[in-house]
């Protein structure tokens, strides 16, 4: 497959790096990403992976856009309020690059149907809000053995971590093991964060997502970024390896055959 004209203009800054160049970039065209959540981290993840030319980008998201969404969720207007999040975001990021398939899935992502969506994409992306969906992808990507970027934001800050199959990168259970306990945490509309952090992290997610496709850079496995947005600080935690009684890519886990709530 040749880029034609009109590619090698869209794409002309990412061909000549290096590290991209023409094979890296039929890399990002052929490959598939599925993103799950079409808010705050969503938004950002599906507009520059839109841009950037990643062949086929699915979104899985069950809510409509909301007033309240637009503070932070710039994938969608005002004249989307009442539509479900992922047909506004098949239809800004068409427009942003026609070249692109989107894949739109208007449904909640459960232990039911997680596998059978995930199983058709190169590298997953978790732009979700929640924390049982963060550790059912988690658990489901470990055992279907798909890459995947974990991220999230609260306040004024953030943190994302990459995880890898087969090698010793930790999952997300084997850090945080259990999703906290009902009440220690805000959710919902009870989360107050910042639109600009969740533009940050979620750009961080994509440029995770544009590494592991073209070859090029170093991921976030084995370690855990965090962002401090009013110190404007970044800090790069290193993990232990991953865990041998991990209950998903531990020992304990080689006869599991579903994910986990």
């Amino acid at each position: 497959m040749e880029l034609s004209k009109e590619q090698s203009e869209r794409y002309s800054r990412q061909l000549i790096l290096n590290e991209i160049g023409t094979e890296g970039q039929k890399n990002l065209m052929n490959a598939s990403v599925l993103i799950i959540g079409a808010g705050g981290l969503g938004s950002p993840v599906a507009l520059y992976l839109a841009a950037a030319g990643v062949g086929t980008i699915g979104i899985a998201d069950a809510d409509r856009v909301d007033l309240s969404n637009l503070q932070r969720q710039i994938i969608h207007s005002s004249y989307d309020l009442g539509k479900e999040k992922v047909l506004s975001a098949k239809e800004t990021m068409e427009n942003l690059n026609p070249d692109i398939c989107v894949n739109t899935y208007n449904i909640r992502i459960t232990s039911d149907n997680i596998n059978q969506i995930i199983t058709n994409y190169d590298f997953i992306i978790d732009a979700t809000d929640n924390f049982d969906t963060k550790f059912l992808i988690n658990d489901a990507c470990v055992l279907c053995r798909k890459p995947f970027v974990h991220a999230g934001i609260m306040g004024f800050s953030g943190q994302v971590m990459t995880y890898i199959p087969d090698n010793e990168t930790p999952c997300y259970r084997c850090i945080f093991r259990n999703p906290p306990s009902d009440g220690s945490v805000p959710k919902g509309r009870r989360l107050g964060v910042i639109g600009a952090v969740a533009g940050t992290i979620g750009s961080i997610q994509a440029m995770e997502a544009i590494k592991y496709i073209s070859g090029s850079g170093e991921l976030l496995t084995g370690s855990l970024l965090t962002y401090d947005s009013l110190k404007m600080d970044f800090r790069k935690i290193k993990l232990p390896h991953k865990s041998d009684d991990c209950p998903v890519c531990g020992f304990a886990s080689k006869h599991k055959v579903r994910p986990q709530k």
